[in-house]
């Protein structure tokens, strides 16, 4: 059974900095793409960004230069470094991981990111 537990959101004003976690278990993390995804009020849960087994990454365009997302395998631990915050950043953000060509149907309880004055 995946479980995925993320952390590290908050509140933050415009320009700063957050970094979430996302420790995976019940996956063969090393070999597992892993994918952050956000979700605001009233919106439909978007992807923002992915990692591959071999690190290799993509992002939304809107948050491309300003977040990294990043993973150690030896911690079962996927991480998304936000820099630059903007209001529009604010959701709450989860992570999953990829099985053969689809995300899995587990989603826990996310980490709220707010950008605010």
């Amino acid at each position: 059974q995946v479980q995925l537990v993320e952390s590290g959101g908050g509140l933050v004003q415009p320009g700063g900095s957050l970094r979430l976690s996302c420790a995976a278990s019940g996956i063969r993390f090393s070999v597992n793409h892993m994918g952050w995804f956000r979700q605001s009020p009233g919106k439909q849960r978007e992807l923002v960004a992915t990692i591959t087994a071999g690190s290799s990454t993509t992002y939304k365009d809107s948050v491309k230069g300003r977040f990294t997302i990043s993973r150690d395998n030896a911690k079962n631990t996927a991480y998304l470094q936000m820099n630059s915050l903007k209001p529009e950043d604010t959701a709450v953000y989860y992570c999953n991981v990829r099985q053969g060509f689809v995300w899995s149907d587990y989603w826990g309880q996310g980490t709220q990111v707010t950008v605010s004055s």
